[in-house]
């Protein structure tokens, strides 16, 4: 082989390696947005209103400014069908046949009304979340834990979860 033949063999190898090199580098991106594409939903107990705003009359309108804000930070919806939402002392909310479209919150009332795509109604009499301390729970429909926020002085030490901030107004978010 000539040394005119060799060098331009090692030429052509070496643009070769630069080329695979360079459709490397431009399918890792494309890799990347493929795994966005199939991200796994992220639902999340976004905030809290667990003292209504004025006085605690037990009336619907009182009831109803008593609530948690379900979040679902993914771009894909989520069938929340089965899942539930439990305070400390084990009273619970299961959703119905709900699904929580993506990027969007929900937020779930403690008294009565008229289900909606952004507001569902657990249909209590009574407040549902301590005032003083208590954790919101949620779970999925196989009961596996899912999210948890806590607020005051609890009975089993302090159990705050994730990254949130406590008001003195009855407001919780994170």
């Amino acid at each position: 082989m000539s040394a005119t033949a060799s060098a331009g063999a090692r030429r052509l190898a070496a643009a070769t390696l630069a080329a695979g090199a360079l459709i490397s580098v431009v399918a890792l991106p494309a890799s990347a947005a493929d795994h966005v594409r199939h991200e796994r939903s992220r639902v999340t107990i976004s905030e809290v209103q667990y003292d209504a705003p004025g006085r605690d009359d037990r009336s619907n309108r009182s009831l109803n400014l008593e609530w948690v804000e379900i979040t679902n930070t993914a771009r894909h919806g989520v069938n929340l069908d089965g899942w539930t939402l439990e305070n400390e002392d084990g009273r619970t909310y299961t959703f119905d046949g709900y699904r929580l479209r993506g990027r969007t919150t929900v937020r779930i009332h403690t008294g009565f009304g008229r289900d909606t795509a952004t507001d569902l109604f657990q249909g209590s009499r009574h407040e549902i979340w301590g005032n003083r301390s208590d954790t919101a729970t949620l779970r999925n429909d196989r009961g596996r834990f899912i999210d948890s926020e806590s607020w005051g002085h609890h009975r089993h030490g302090d159990h705050r979860h994730g990254d949130h901030r406590h008001t003195d107004n009855g407001h919780h978010h994170r």
